[in-house]
């Protein structure tokens, strides 16, 4: 794989996650970053070492007009964006019947979930059109795919994602610009670590391989995707399950 270097990326979520392990390690490949979550204290705490390398933005990612601002001013520090990495995400309200479902709730993800992606994508496209190049990778999940009971906000939104994802693809086939997603099952995170064994069993018992996917399998896929090696694959969405999807 190809470095990084001088490379200018964007990641979403970049406080918690998968978004912070891949800050982590583009910083580490010699990538200069915007790193954007809603907790600023926490990006303090984790990129200020990084000095120049990675520009903070506590924003609310949510919010289009805060999108695009914070992505006008990225592009004229660095003189251009080559990679948007969408990581933000909640999961919302589970373990809850769709005609149970609360209206506000839904919303609330759908905002977090798909149209932060929408907005950032949507602020970044004109300056990479102007490269003729780019690296889009929006994070899904195995729900979007097969839908996960009691998870409707979720599985919903990241079926959006993945929906957005094929069309954006197609749009910029012939632009230099690949557009893709990826759909990881379980990830070990602190989250899941916390979790009671029993959960965290009966989320593995569904993938072949019996055991979460690691922060650094979801980290190497991502940088694969958004490398320039990945040059003739877009609009996919790249599995992440240890053998759970196999289409």
């Amino acid at each position: 794989m190809s470095s990084f270097k001088n490379s200018v990326a964007v990641i979403t979520g970049a406080g918690s996650g998968i978004g912070r392990a891949i800050a982590h390690r583009l910083l580490r490949e010699g990538a200069r970053t915007a790193l954007i979550d809603i907790n600023g204290k926490t990006l303090e705490e984790e990129f200020s070492k990084y000095a120049s390398a990675a520009r903070l933005f506590s924003i609310d990612a949510t919010s289009e007009a805060q999108v695009s601002k914070t992505i006008d001013e990225v592009a004229g520090c660095f003189d251009g964006i080559d990679i948007l990495i969408n990581c933000a995400g909640i999961t919302g309200q589970t373990n809850i019947l769709s005609h149970e479902v609360n209206s506000g709730n839904l919303h609330a993800v759908f905002a977090l979930n798909f149209f932060s992606c929408f907005y950032t994508a949507k602020a970044v496209l004109p300056h990479m059109l102007k490269k003729n190049y780019g690296r889009i990778l929006h994070i899904a999940s195995i729900a979007g795919k097969e839908g996960n009971a009691g998870m409707l906000a979720y599985s919903a939104s990241k079926a959006a994602v993945i929906g957005m994802t094929k069309v954006q693809g197609k749009e910029y086939a012939e632009t230099g610009i690949t557009v893709n997603a990826m759909a990881p099952t379980v990830i070990r995170t602190a989250l899941v670590d916390a979790m009671p064994v029993e959960q965290v069993k009966y989320m593995t018992d569904k993938i072949p391989m019996k055991r979460c996917g690691t922060l650094e399998e979801a980290t190497n896929l991502a940088l694969y995707i958004v490398s320039p090696q990945n040059s003739f694959t877009t609009g996919f969405t790249f599995d992440l399950t240890g053998g759970r999807a196999t289409y």
